[in-house]
């Protein structure tokens, strides 16, 4: 079976024998995510109060530590100092990386953002020159790109870059704010336009160059231990061979790196949805009230409950998309590109689903949070506690990478897109479905067992969220992104269903390979899950029908829609309280 392209999850099924699975790590993998652990165990969690308190050396420092173990080298070929390590290893060592709060936010930036764009996009000279130090940690890498009055519109920005007469260097003016890293990076990767071009490119400028100056470091909600400044750049001469690529590949660098970003960030977040879950339940086992331990109250259990499935979701999810990435990645470099270039290639591909990953997995992490103060009652409102700080270090990620609102729109023009062009025939089956809405269920065959039937449903809401892309595109063609609430509609469909799908896919392969002794509670998680998926794929369906249509159309398609929406009954009181009742004898999140 060939591998999905990017979007295709809704017009296709998959086999959950094809799908990777975090139960399939290799003792390699293993082994890194351990040493990670470790280090944010000794080197990190120690210091967290200081680094919040903006030191820029010390975490500096604490950056250039986890280059010595080679931490920063993870996704960089062995010839220019790195492990090679595949997409899947590098989005495990992002999720341990983001139980570190701010560090993690520092760590990314550079190995990341600060870092890729001169390793998948520069020249064999600006890769030995910048990569080797950036993966080594010896340089720290900041990205440069969002300007006070281009944000989302990045394009937009003023930054100029003007070739000197000689041909030697480009003369850089402009001014960049909200740079992660800016009061320590060593190199930034600065996009500005060249002379009069309508679209940016992309250069490597050094912090100790001339003109380059440093703003103070903003004063921040949350991740106060990163370092966010203004930089100013007065009549910067980068030289010519700084250029990374050719002249206008700029805009195009940023999108791909972005897709990068975004599916990166939904990895980062696991670790510290996973962390916080864990504080939650340890408090829970502490904390008394009324003679008992609050974590014997039918509400903690529910918070916890949720908490854990939402993160076990999203974890599901994230490693499906990665492995696929990995697989595209392969069948480039065997086509002959460059594996820098495939590397990149293969993320971008799958646009779709990093930038679902990106707007589930920042909303999961807000969520979790937010019940973990909640379970912490008063305490977690005070800063003594890690409730406080992981409550506010959350919320910069559904900014972060793109806010979720450009993302929302973003995951279905994509998808829709890619149908168009011809990767795979969305426009047709839209409207076949929508042709024969009637009878386009898939109902139950006799003998149906538990994940035949949790994946029966889920095939069902791909039809339904397939109906209203048929209808949204051809009512309004070109302007359709106008409509945004229906996209947000449509969005939000196909967030459950990519992830739904993921989760069950995961817990049928768990049961195959007889991977986990506890297989009853996946299948618990798996219940809720789909029971809660069914609701929430049914509302934004509903209002986008009434959003659109009106008389008898809307009510001939609501009817096929609450047909297709609809799902069995399940005991979801029972099933979160085992879910619960399990961690809470663990003592932390342990799925």
């Amino acid at each position: 079976m060939k591998n999905l392209k990017s979007g295709e999850f809704l017009v296709r099924s998959t086999d959950s024998s094809k799908v990777f699975i975090p139960e399939e790590y290799n003792e390699e993998q293993l082994m890194i995510a351990q040493t990670i652990k470790d280090f944010i165990e000794t080197e990190v969690n120690p210091i967290v109060e200081k680094l919040d308190q903006g030191d820029r050396e010390l975490m500096a420092e604490t950056v250039r530590k986890a280059g010595e173990l080679g931490l920063m080298g993870i996704a960089i070929p062995e010839e220019y100092g790195g492990f090679e390590q595949d997409f899947v290893t590098q989005m495990l060592a992002a999720e341990n990386i983001g139980a570190g709060y701010s560090f993690s936010v520092a760590f990314m930036a550079s190995t990341g953002i600060g870092t890729l764009p001169i390793m998948y996009y520069g020249n064999e000279e600006q890769r030995q020159k910048y990569v080797t130090k950036l993966a080594s940690g010896e340089f720290i890498g900041a990205y440069c790109l969002t300007e006070p009055n281009a944000g989302s519109d990045a394009n937009s920005g003023k930054a100029q870059a003007i070739l000197s007469e000689d041909e030697t260097h480009y003369i850089l003016n402009g001014q960049k704010m909200w740079i992660t890293n800016a009061g320590f990076a060593d190199t930034h990767v600065v996009f500005a336009k060249i002379a009069n071009d309508r679209v940016l490119s992309a250069f490597i400028v050094e912090k100790n160059m001339p003109g380059v100056v440093i703003g103070p470091d903003e004063h921040k909600m949350g991740i106060k231990g990163s370092s966010t400044c203004q930089i100013y750049y007065n009549d910067v001469k980068v030289p010519a061979e700084n250029l990374i690529g050719r002249g206008g590949m700029g805009f195009r660098i940023a999108l791909n790196i972005l897709h990068m970003g975004r599916i990166k960030l939904g990895a980062n977040v696991i670790g510290a949805a996973k962390k916080s879950t864990s504080d939650a339940i340890k408090y829970a086992n502490e904390r008394k009230q009324f003679n008992v331990l609050i974590s014997s109250f039918a509400t903690i259990k529910h918070k916890i409950a949720e908490q854990a499935i939402k993160t076990f979701a999203l974890e599901s999810s994230i490693y499906r998309a990665s492995n696929d990435i990995d697989v595209l990645m392969k069948e480039l470099k065997a086509g002959g590109m460059d594996k820098g270039l495939a590397a990149i290639e293969a993320i971008a591909h799958y646009a779709v689903e990093a930038a679902l990953l990106k707007v589930y997995g920042s909303e999961v992490l807000d969520f979790v949070v937010d019940e973990t103060v909640q379970i912490h009652g008063g305490m977690g409102y005070s800063a003594e506690m890690n409730a406080d700080r992981g409550y506010r270090d959350s919320r910069i990620n559904r900014i972060f990478e793109g806010t979720n609102e450009i993302n929302r729109l973003l995951l279905v023009e994509t998808a829709i897109k890619r149908g168009m062009k011809g990767d795979f025939d969305m426009a047709g089956i839209a409207q076949e479905f929508y042709n024969n809405m009637e009878s386009c269920r898939i109902d139950k065959k006799e003998g149906e067992n538990f994940f035949e039937q949790k994946l029966r449903y889920i095939e069902n809401f791909k039809r339904a969220a397939l109906i209203l892309i048929h209808k949204v595109t051809d009512k309004y063609g070109k302007d359709m992104l106008k409509e945004q609430e229906v996209i947000n509609n449509i969005s939000d469909m196909m967030i459950q269903i990519y992830t739904a799908e993921s989760l069950a896919l995961r817990v049928k392969k768990i049961a195959d390979t007889n991977a986990k002794t506890n297989i009853d509670l996946y299948k618990d998680m798996l219940d809720v899950y789909v029971y809660e998926a069914a609701a929430i794929v049914s509302k934004n369906a509903i209002d986008a029908v009434y959003s659109m249509t009106e008389g008898e159309e809307s009510e001939k398609i609501y009817k096929a829609l609450k047909n297709l929406t609809c799902v069995q009954g399940v005991n979801t009181k029972d099933a979160r309280r085992r879910i619960a009742e399990f961690l809470i004898e663990e003592n932390e999140y342990k799925f």
